[in-house]
């Protein structure tokens, strides 16, 4: 138990800046007592005090404006930032690491009993004031934007924003990401697309010019290895480093 509690204030200080000591965290921060009164509902929830589970829940939601049905499974260190107006309704799964800020509905879109609720899988943030309704699966990594609305699945490591909510970007795999980095050091620039959590039209054009000078790249080496295996020693030089480039910009602006 209080390696968990010790997890759940942890997570509390590697996501809220504002957060300055242990003692203030479990005095002043609602998100924190919230997930606490919810862990000990859900228990009573578990062993069948049901009534008492609701009324451990209705007093949690009186002292901090945060609802979680006791049913609703959450995993660790789970944080919810400033936290009014949270609701997480009955069926409601949270995996590991996931992050809510104030005004964020869990919610239903059916009075049919069964699963009704989301499923957020682990590792997913939902901006304030966001709507995530129905029986649907948010994706690991997922992000969703304030005020958004959103009815229907959402892929891992996606962006989604708007009503009804859509995806406006998705995160590279870190191998493309790593090869576009690359690429940029050698021509002396900084890589705008490596932050893609949302759309950039510059961004995207400079991704799609990396990728292509990144096949270029790799169809030279792959000539000059067969002009060596030919007997060809070739002798190239080096790109010069980003800081060579820049040195040579700024002579060329001081003339």
């Amino acid at each position: 138990m209080f390696e968990r509690i010790r997890e759940d204030i942890d997570c509390i200080f590697e996501r809220d800046p504002a957060a300055r000591s242990i003692i203030e965290v479990m005095i002043s921060y609602p998100g924190f007592h919230a997930v606490r009164i919810h862990r000990l509902s859900h228990w009573l929830w578990s062993v069948r005090l049901r009534l008492l589970a609701r009324v451990l829940s209705a007093l949690g939601r009186w002292l901090t404006g945060i609802e979680i049905h006791p049913a609703a499974r959450i995993g660790r260190r789970f944080f919810i930032d400033h936290g009014m107006g949270v609701v997480i309704g009955e069926t409601t799964q949270i995996g590991d690491d996931c992050t809510l800020y104030h005004g964020v509905t869990l919610g239903g879109t059916s009075w049919e009993k069964g699963k009704r609720h989301p499923t957020l899988e682990s590792d997913v943030v939902v901006g304030a004031g966001a709507k995530v309704l129905g029986p649907i699966t948010v994706g690991r990594g997922a992000r969703i934007g304030s005020n958004a609305v959103v009815v229907k699945d959402v892929p891992e490591e996606s962006t989604v924003v708007g009503i009804p909510g859509h995806i406006v970007g998705q995160r590279q795999p870190s191998g493309k990401a790593g090869q576009r980095h690359e690429i940029a050091k050698k021509i002396g620039f900084d890589a705008y697309g490596t932050a893609q959590d949302m759309p950039d039209p510059v961004a995207k054009a400079i991704d799609c010019l990396l990728d292509h000078m990144h096949v270029l790249d790799s169809r030279n080496e792959k000539i000059c290895e067969a002009l060596n295996r030919l007997g060809e020693r070739l002798e190239l030089p080096e790109l010069p480093p980003c800081e060579a480039l820049l040195d040579n910009r700024s002579g060329a602006e001081k003339k």
